[in-house]
């Protein structure tokens, strides 16, 4: 039996052994099972990769001309009329130079700044991009990505891709960088990023930008010339030397210790540049509109086609003629007040539309090309207080609502009026017309803070607006252009646009590349404030000019309506005034933000300079009436209406003194010397009709409502 047993036993030990063998080669080890996947992970990520890179290159543009010369298509800038206004670009371009025609220093002084590890890496820096990578993981919403960009990416967006900052962009921006490293040499690429690179003021390339800024050949260029232009690369008009001496040294000398640290050039050579004055060009072909073109010219290629290589005719909003009044106005004003401390100025005009008929960023485009216009931000003064009364009028608010100009206080702030005195009982609209300051900060706490901001925002505001108990004095900063697109709505009826400068952009054979389309157009026009409150606040502008802080600006024979705005130590003074359909800002002040010496008001400086231009653009244009101002509704309470005719028994010598002192040239100040309508209160003692003022404001507010 066991011998029976045994082959039993044996067959079956066999046979079971068998089997466990052949399961165990149907498994894997975990080094073939970790391959297996690593390999199936490989597969499908160079699927997607493929797809990727294909949905990528789908619109890539056509890079096939890089070798042409002079790529760069001229810009031909007409006014509205088709008047010639600058030409940017093609007649700018000089013909290319050769890289080993300049001193080493020249190209190398851009490599030390904008890419030291240009001639080691592949196109891309992985160092560089790692940050970039990081800052844009914590930027704010909105913002744009940061860079990171090597020379050789820079040459790509600057020849193939549009201004836009995105992902798919910077992707696309990489993968024709790689391209151009396995196409041609560093010393090429370097060579074609010198040639085509912009340096601002319209000049295109190397050659140019040293003829335009130095007046010399780039292989003349010395040490310090060559710092200053590579420094230009970061931002070419906020470091151009033509708009800011100073700052634009101060960007050459980080470029010198960079040069130095590269070892490109030694610490003796940057002390002995350093020591050597940099002599700048500041002739230009027209002193027209000059500002005006180079906002426009950085933004001009983002609207048409990249691939487009056919010089551009750019049709623009300007009125030449306009223009040339407003220089001259600015021109005379400002050196018969130059001895006040006035050193800039800043004017821009826009129509009903939004389209931009004049600007002026400061009063010489070669000693400066910084524009005031469009990147000043400055707080606003008492020209915010519009959009105060305005949301006081939407909540129903009249002209005639009584209030009372007294000491006033939000927690530990209390504001001050221009004159220092108080004029006790008045109505809003003389609140408005004499920029009285405690009635204004009252009337925006009472009416929320956050409702004004909104109201300003509707209008058009788009500067970053703050609610403080200050607010209604203009705390928050914004540019003339912001400015003049936020008064629009109250020259047109109510309608919101927005400000521009083109029409239309085509090439020499008539092919329209872009034209302008205001957002509102396929919806209607969008009307963001209506009767009754337009028409009241208009009213209220008018008195303003007619015997108000404006009156200096005034036009005989002309609708006009306006505010002035002055704030904190004489820093910053506006004119913000208006007709039917055309609106014209006025900023006057000093770059570094320190007080004007002569108390300059918006009721001085810019007021005339207001009034100057205005009186001759006015018989350029078809004026039209300001949308008329409603009569009170008569809905006050019969106590309110006894305390207004109270009130209008003295508004007429009240006017007869502000314009006598304005004919004496007795006011150089926000509000006109004032009879008051009853003692100066004592800051101590509360003024006795301010109880019974108050009671009679609430009730007339709840009758309105």
């Amino acid at each position: 039996m066991a011998n029976g047993h045994g082959p039993d036993n044996g067959s079956g030990g066999s046979s079971g052994g068998g089997r466990r063998a052949s399961r165990h080669s149907g498994q894997r080890s975990p080094l073939q099972a970790i391959f297996y996947w690593l390999t199936i992970a490989c597969i499908w990520i160079a699927f997607f990769g493929v797809a990727f890179i294909g949905f990528m290159a789908i619109d890539l543009p056509d890079i096939s001309s890089l070798d042409q010369p002079n790529k760069q298509p001229s810009i031909t800038y007409l006014d509205r009329s088709g008047a010639l206004v600058a030409v940017r670009g093609g007649s700018q371009a000089s013909a290319p130079v050769k890289i080993e025609d300049l001193p080493d220093y020249v190209p190398l002084a851009f490599v030390a700044i904008e890419d030291r590890r240009f001639f080691t890496h592949p196109g891309f820096d992985p160092v560089g991009m790692g940050r970039a990578v990081l800052r844009n993981l914590t930027k704010r919403k909105g913002a744009n990505l940061a860079g990171g960009s090597t020379i050789t990416q820079q040459l790509a967006r600057n020849l193939f891709l549009s201004a836009n900052q995105n992902y798919k962009r910077k992707v696309q921006e990489l993968m024709i960088a790689v391209w151009l490293e396995h196409k041609y040499t560093k010393k090429e690429i370097l060579e074609l990023y010198l040639n085509r690179v912009y340096f601002g003021a319209g000049a295109y390339g190397i050659e140019a930008a040293s003829q335009r800024y130095f007046n010399k050949p780039a292989k003349n260029l010395s040490v310090g010339e060559a710092a200053m232009l590579a420094g230009l690369m970061k931002a070419p008009n906020s470091y151009s030397p033509l708009s800011d001496q100073e700052r634009a040294g101060r960007r050459a000398l980080i470029v010198l210790n960079e040069m130095v640290q590269s070892k490109v050039i030694t610490a003796e050579q940057r002390d002995e540049a350093l020591k050597q004055p940099i002599s700048v060009s500041k002739t230009l072909a027209s002193a027209h509109a000059q500002y005006f073109i180079d906002w426009l010219d950085k933004d001009i290629r983002s609207l048409v086609d990249p691939k487009n290589t056919e010089d551009l005719i750019v049709e623009t909003t300007l009125d030449l003629p306009i223009q040339t009044d407003a220089e001259r106005a600015v021109k005379a004003i400002m050196e018969r007040d130059v001895k006040k401390g006035v050193q800039q100025a800043a004017v821009v005009s826009v129509d009903g539309e939004g389209r931009i008929r004049a600007m002026i960023g400061g009063v010489s485009y070669g000693e400066s090309q910084f524009n005031r216009a469009t990147e000043a931000h400055r707080q606003t003064g008492s020209s915010f207080k519009p959009f105060v009364y305005l949301t006081a009028m939407e909540a129903g608010y009249q002209p005639t609502t009584p209030v009372v100009d007294e000491p006033y206080s939000i927690g530990d702030w209390s504001p001050e009026n221009y004159t220092k005195r108080y004029m006790g009982l008045i109505d809003l609209q003389t609140a408005l017309a004499q920029s009285i300051n405690t009635v204004a900060a009252r009337l925006a706490n009472d009416v929320g803070r956050d409702n004004v901001a909104n109201t300003a925002r509707r209008m058009g505001l788009t500067a970053k607006i703050n609610t403080d108990p200050a607010m209604a004095l203009g705390t928050s900063e914004a540019t003339p252009l912001e400015m003049a697109q936020a008064y629009i709505p109250f020259s047109n009826g109510g309608y919101r646009a927005t400000v521009h400068g083109v029409i239309r952009i085509r090439t020499e054979t008539g092919k329209v590349l872009y034209q302008y389309r205001d957002p509102g157009e396929d919806g209607g026009r969008v009307r963001v404030v209506s009767n009754p409150a337009l028409s009241n606040m208009n009213l209220m502008m008018r008195g303003v000019m007619a015997h108000g802080s404006g009156a200096g600006a005034n036009i005989a024979g002309y609708d006009i309506a306006g505010k002035t705005g002055t704030t904190s130590d004489y820093r910053d003074a506006w004119f913000d005034g208006f007709t039917g359909g055309f609106v014209t800002i006025v900023w006057v002040g000093r770059d570094d933000n320190t007080p004007m010496k002569g108390k300059v008001t918006g009721a001085s400086t810019p007021a005339a300079i207001w009034k100057t231009y205005m009186t001759s653009a006015l018989k350029r244009i078809q004026v039209n009436a300001i949308p008329e101002g409603a009569p009170p509704s008569g809905s006050l309470t019969p106590v309110a209406e006894s305390a207004l005719q109270d009130l209008l028994g003295t508004q007429a010598g009240m006017v007869q003194a502000s314009q006598a002192a304005n004919d004496n040239g007795q006011n150089g100040g926000e509000a006109p010397p004032i009879v008051t309508m009853q003692p100066i209160p004592n800051p101590e003692e509360k003024p006795k009709k301010a109880d019974a003022v108050d009671e009679l404001f609430s009730e007339a507010q709840k009758k309105n409502q």
